[in-house]
This record gives C-alpha cells, sequence and structure tokens, in this order.
C-alpha cells in the first residue's frame, strides 16, 4: 500500500518504500508539522547523494550528518538534536536488526513484542510506539496478535487521531483537525484549572487575613487587660481617725 504522509508523491514513495525512511519520518514528527517531518527524509537523501539506509547513516561522521539535517532549509526546529537521534537509532538498527529495520516487525510473535520494540527505538515513547504500530497494523498489513490492543486507541477502526489514519489530503485534514480540538480542550481545562486555583488562593488570603484581624484584635484586648493589671492601685483615702 502507497503512503502519503507527505503529501508529496516523491517523498511518499521513498516511504512506501523504504522502512528506514519510514522511521525517520516517524522520529522527525514532532514539534514540526507532519508533512515537513516525512518530506524530510527524501531531501536528507538528496542532500547525502546515496541511498538513505541505516549502515551508512550508522557510519557517518555526527558533524557531517548535523551539517546535512542544519542546512537551509533545516530538516526539522532542532537539526542537531534529531541528527544525532536519527543516527543513534540507524545504529541500533545495525546492531541489532543487522541493519534491516522491517526485521523490527516481521519478528514480533505478538502486539505486545511489537510495541516493546518500537518503543527501544530512540525517540520513540510510549504514544509514538502506539501510533506506529497503528500505522503498521491499518496501512501495512502487520498484524500481529493483539496489535489493535497495544496500539488502542489509534489503532480504533474509523479513528482520525494520527498519522495512522492519514491516507489523503481529506483524511490529513480530518487528523489536523482532531488535534486542534484536543489542544483546544487542554488550553480551556488549563484556563479552568488556573481559575480554581486563583480562587481557592484568593480564599486563604481572605481567611488568612481574617485570622490576622481576630489575633490582632484579641492581642490588643490582652494587651489592655494587662495594663489594668500591672497599674498600681490608689491607697484608700484617709479617714482623719487616729
Amino acid at each position: 500500500m502507497e503512503l502519503h504522509l507527505s503529501q508529496d508523491p516523491e517523498a511518499d514513495a521513498l516511504l512506501s518504500k523504504s522502512p528506514f525512511a519510514l522511521l525517520v519520518g516517524m522520529v522527525l514528527d514532532q514539534q514540526v508539522p507532519l508533512e515537513w517531518a516525512f518530506a524530510s527524509p527524501l531531501e536528507l537523501q538528496r542532500r547525502l547523494g546515496k541511498p538513505l539506509e541505516p549502515r551508512l547513516i550508522a557510519q557517518m561522521d555526527p558533524e557531517a550528518l548535523a551539517t546535512a539535517f542544519s542546512a537551509r532549509p533545516a530538516l526539522h526546529r532542532y537539526p542537531g538534536s534529531m541528527a544525532a537521534r536519527v543516527q543513534e537509532m540507524a545504529t541500533l538498527v545495525v546492531d541489532r536488526y543487522q541493519g534491516h529495520p522491517e526485521n523490527i516487525w516481521q519478528g514480533a510473535g505478538s502486539g505486545a513484542e511489537l510495541v516493546r520494540r518500537v518503543k527501544e527505538l530512540p525517540g520513540f515513547g510510549e504514544q509514538k510506539a502506539k501510533i506506529f504500530v497503528a500505522l503498521l497494523g491499518k496501512q501495512l498489513g502487520v498484524r500481529p496478535e493483539g496489535w489493535e490492543t497495544v496500539s488502542a486507541p489509534y489503532g480504533d477502526a474509523g479513528s482520525f487521531r494520527s498519522v495512522a489514519d492519514i491516507t489523503s489530503t481529506d483524511t490529513l485534514e480530518r487528523v489536523r483537525a482532531h488535534k486542534q480540538a484536543l489542544k483546544a480542550a487542554k488550553k480551556a481545562q488549563g484556563s479552568s484549572d488556573n481559575a480554581a486555583q486563583a480562587g481557592k488562593t484568593a480564599g486563604r488570603a481572605r481567611t488568612d487575613s481574617a485570622g490576622r484581624g481576630k489575633k490582632k484584635a484579641g492581642s490588643g484586648a490582652a494587651v489592655g487587660e494587662a495594663v489594668k493589671a500591672a497599674k498600681p492601685r490608689r491607697a484608700p483615702a484617709s479617714s482623719g481617725k487616729r
């Protein structure tokens, strides 16, 4: 099945035929528009002048790779750190999977094992691992037992939550709308929480202020009593009788 993640035919063709290019796109898919992230593997290949393969990246001089990432237009908002992360991932693929990224999922006997393997890749946290497993299952036919469960909610049928659901321009917009709605809801919740916290803080301030007032008044009364107690009493007036 052909992927349509970058919305650029040539870049998507590379993602469709190169498992490593797809992994690179997934690593870069954070803090930048997803089209930018998934178009970058093709641009990186052009800059290197060689096919984008794990062994090539793993053996490159880190500074040379960082330069390729940083050349304008940069391949990511944080080109240096992403170059290092991609190289780290390439090294793991070479060392553990003989340089063949597809061995990651072809050798997984269950959904649980698959998501565990993906989470071991640099740049793949819990959420991204689930999204990638959902992408493999929904679009690339990689469906070990339990894949839908371990990738939930991204593996849910009919959802439009992530790149796993992008198959056209229309589905891209639906996924984007879903993400924007989540951000808006989170922002609104944050505002509500802040207002509630501000109310609690103001309430505590009023209570503390009232307490201090009572304490001050009580202290004044105590001082008054102390003064009265300390004030010398007049001697009784003499009656004149001896």
